[in-house]
């Protein structure tokens, strides 16, 4: 590589930062997600806070499930770009939705 492709290269990598994970934080509290759309990347974690006294899951039927104990925190990180509708087992009128871009 000559001394000029070296200097340009350089420079179209100075300022360039990798983006950071994120940890999205979805609350539970009297059956309810909130809140109940999330809009994530690859890599961010999805982390539910149950505040209610009685466990609950994140359930996306055939795929995953993250088990949430009662006044306690479960993460999930987000591996796939999809776009899936998730509910609880226990409460199957709890739902939410997640989407998970590139």
């Amino acid at each position: 590589m000559s001394r000029r492709h070296l200097w340009i290269a350089l420079a179209l990598t100075i300022g360039v930062v990798p983006a950071r994970a994120e940890t999205i934080e979805v609350t539970i509290d009297r059956l309810v997600f909130s809140p109940a759309t999330v809009e994530a990347k690859v890599g961010d974690t999805i982390e539910w806070v149950n505040n209610d006294v009685f466990a609950h899951t994140a359930t996306v039927k055939g795929e995953w499930e993250v088990m949430i104990p009662p006044k306690a925190k479960a993460g999930l990180v987000l591996k796939t770009v999809e776009a899936v509708d998730y509910f609880c087992r226990f409460h199957p009128n709890m739902k939410g939705r997640l989407t998970v871009t590139p």
